[in-house]
């Protein structure tokens, strides 16, 4: 069943969209994934340090 506008979706990723395509590889691909996932999205752009290294040491 087509689910366009029926529900919702989170993606998360620890790359930013901008490079998606690079890492991605194959140009065609990339656009199809890009153009269906990035379309009509909100995005949510985390920076700053990673919480992960932050509390390494801490969990000890």
């Amino acid at each position: 069943m087509d689910r366009h506008g029926k529900g919702s979706t989170v993606i998360s990723s620890q790359f930013p969209a901008k490079s998606w395509h690079e890492i991605i590889g194959e140009p065609t691909i990339a656009d199809a994934i890009c153009d269906r996932i990035i379309h009509s999205a909100y995005r949510i752009e985390l920076k700053g340090e990673s919480v992960r290294k932050k509390y390494a040491g801490k969990l000890t």
